[in-house]
């Protein structure tokens, strides 16, 4: 898991620890404690040096807004989330909560909140910004996502190429038109990981055109 997370030196997630539990047990522990559990608890398992700790701690935020009874709860628990968003710090701690919490409570009220997230010096902030649109695009609004897919095309690190080239392909199942117009934009320019990702649910024909499109730059 170490190995898998990249915890070694100078890569994404140096220095974490694991327990080696599965995500179907910190799952399961999450649940169990869900609903009896304070956001002051969640903050110190956020603090947690395990990776595991952390993981129960964004699968239990996601469960309480889920389940909150008012849209009061849910912006408690949104308002706690946001700010320890570097404390995610994982990918896969961000895949399995940001659009089931930030998304689900910016959607229909405005994004600009991605959009600062995105400009962020963190890679957790920026990948949580792209991810989130997960809940947009799922609902038909996929504006936000090419916007800042396009805002990110020069971004360095190979997880936001795969973040951005995640969310394009997502939006391409949901309209293939729309995908294929920003790619013909900009499949030139686009890092090679992100611009694959993309394509993974288009025919062969468009796949191959694309891709030449950037092998001729």
């Amino acid at each position: 898991m170490a190995r898998f997370f990249k915890t070694g030196k100078g890569e994404y997630a140096e220095g974490d620890l694991f327990w080696g539990l599965t995500s179907a047990a910190v799952q399961k522990t999450a649940r169990k404690y869900a609903a009896g559990i304070s956001l002051r608890e969640v903050d110190a398992l956020l603090a947690h040096p395990f990776h595991e700790a952390r993981s129960c701690a964004v699968v239990i935020l996601v469960w309480q807004y889920q389940h909150a009874k008012t849209p009061q709860e849910r912006k408690a628990v949104f308002d706690f989330f946001v700010p320890r968003l570097p404390r995610a710090n994982n990918w896969d701690l961000i895949d399995v909560s940001v659009y089931k919490i930030i998304g689900a409570q910016l959607f229909g009220s405005g994004a600009e909140l991605l959009f600062r997230l995105a400009e962020s010096c963190n890679l957790w902030e920026q990948r949580a910004a792209v991810v989130s649109t997960l809940y947009f695009i799922k609902r038909g609004k996929l504006d936000v996502t090419f916007a800042l897919c396009e805002k990110l095309l020069s971004h360095p690190h190979d997880l936001m190429h795969k973040a951005c080239g995640w969310m394009l392909r997502e939006a391409g199942k949901q309209d293939e038109a729309a995908l294929c117009a920003f790619l013909d934009k900009f499949a030139a320019v686009m890092p090679r990981t992100m611009l694959r990702y993309s394509l993974e649910k288009l025919d062969r024909e468009k796949r191959t055109y694309y891709m030449g499109r950037k092998a001729a730059q």
